[in-house]
């Protein structure tokens, strides 16, 4: 079984196993978390029986998305996109963490600000950190060409091309 899946997603080396552990350790946990959300107090048998549904749900529409990007990313092996889909998770909700503290440092708030206005600031603000933390995180997760590629073709849609010539 473990020779199958480590052919399947080209596994040559055990170090390479971390990767399909923490991914699955991460759809694990937001499975559970999704849970919470939906029987925040009902019995934890109920917490567990829908962690475990959206569990199945998660991985079914992670390896959907794995066969559609699978063509459309160029990576050695198949285990990177598991690394890559590690660092776009890491980098979302890193962005949010990075992106708040510095609002209240500024000292932008929901209550001295229109709402509307707080919400675009923090849009602009965790997408700037975003592409900050999408290269980095990429590097440390030894994905850094994949991801200033994908960073430099963002930046094109954004319009902002000319900052990286």
């Amino acid at each position: 079984m473990l020779k199958d899946f480590k052919s399947r997603w080209d596994i040559k080396h055990n170090w390479q196993l971390l990767f399909p552990f923490l991914g699955i350790t991460g759809l694990a946990y937001s499975a559970y978390k999704l849970a919470l959300r939906f029987t925040n107090t009902l019995s934890i048998f109920i917490t567990i029986g829908l962690a475990v549904i959206c569990f199945y749900v998660l991985v079914k529409l992670t390896l959907f998305l794995f066969k559609k990007l699978e063509h459309k990313w160029i990576v050695e092996h198949r285990w990177e996109m598991i690394r890559i889909f590690i660092v776009f998770a890491i980098t979302g909700s890193s962005s949010l963490f990075v992106g708040r503290p510095l609002m209240k440092l500024i000292g932008i708030t929901k209550e001295n600000l229109n709402p509307i206005l707080y919400w675009i600031l923090f849009i602009i603000i965790g997408l700037i950190f975003y592409q900050i933390l999408l290269v980095f995180f990429g590097w440390v997760f030894g994905q850094g060409k994949f991801f200033w590629e994908f960073e430099k073709k963002m930046l094109k849609r954004f319009g902002l091309g000319k900052l990286i010539n």
